[in-house]
């Protein structure tokens, strides 16, 4: 993912509430949200080329997600894909600290990546940049391709948009709306990560159209009180145009 705003224990029947985009380039193939075969309670959308994904959840009420921390000169050729981090996060038989702990500990040979994982009981977030593992407080978050909370202005806008949402109730339709904000940042806010003043503009907006890369998809998450769980996903095309969608609905298995 590289934008994701999220609130947690803020509403009164959603205690983590999710809202991302995943960005990629385009050639770069996908499979969207589905159970894998392969894997047996996992959901998630799934990446063709490095066999990991950006965000998922379990059936036994976990959640992961990452964002690609932007640093061109942190590059590192060969490096194996960030998205395999999700996928253990999720498979991970050890609460939400104790998983970031470990994946913090393995984290040296990934180029850098910040990596949101819920238990269902907390919620924390390693930043491999730092090294630190940050256990979160309720509250309405945003990460972007810096730390959380860097106030960058796609940032800033969908976490105030996202708090008034939930403020309204919870609409999924405005929701989506601020994901598919494509308004670029004025250029005297653009962040400066390494990468030219075009590119910087072309990156600001939450919903992006670059040349060879752009948003690939919308994700919207919430975990009921009542166990219930919601993942609904839209897909978008080269030109941004809707290209498929997907809802799953599932109730967290009891933990053994």
């Amino acid at each position: 993912m590289c934008l994701i705003v999220f609130a947690w224990r803020v509403h009164p029947r959603y205690p983590l509430v999710v809202a991302a985009n995943r960005d990629e380039f385009l050639v770069r193939p996908a499979q969207a949200a589905h159970w894998w075969p392969d894997r047996p309670g996992l959901l998630a959308g799934r990446d063709l080329e490095g066999g990991g994904t950006w965000l998922g959840l379990s059936r036994g009420g976990r959640f992961a997600a990452l964002t690609n921390y932007r640093d061109p000169s942190r590059h590192k050729p060969g490096a194996p894909s960030r998205g395999l981090l999700v996928r253990d996060a999720l498979e991970a038989g050890t609460d939400a600290a104790a998983t970031l702990e470990d994946l913090a500990a393995r984290a040296a040979p990934y180029a850098p990546f910040n990596l949101l994982v819920g238990d269902g009981d907390a919620l924390g977030v390693l930043e491999s940049i730092t090294g630190r593992v940050r256990m979160l407080e309720a509250g309405v978050y945003g990460l972007s391709n810096g730390v959380l909370d860097t106030p960058w202005p796609k940032l800033l806008a969908a976490r105030e948009r996202l708090a008034a949402t939930l403020r309204g109730g919870l609409d999924e339709n405005a929701l989506l709306a601020l994901l598919r904000d494509d308004t670029p940042a004025a250029d005297e806010h653009l962040p400066d990560t390494g990468v030219s003043p075009e590119w910087e503009r072309w990156l600001s907006p939450a919903f992006i159209r670059a040349p060879g890369y752009g948003t690939r998809c919308s994700t919207l998450v919430r975990f009921g009180r009542d166990g219930q769980v919601r993942l609904r996903e839209w897909s978008w095309n080269e030109r941004g145009e809707a290209a498929g969608e997907i809802v799953h609905d599932f109730r967290v298995e009891p933990r053994g």
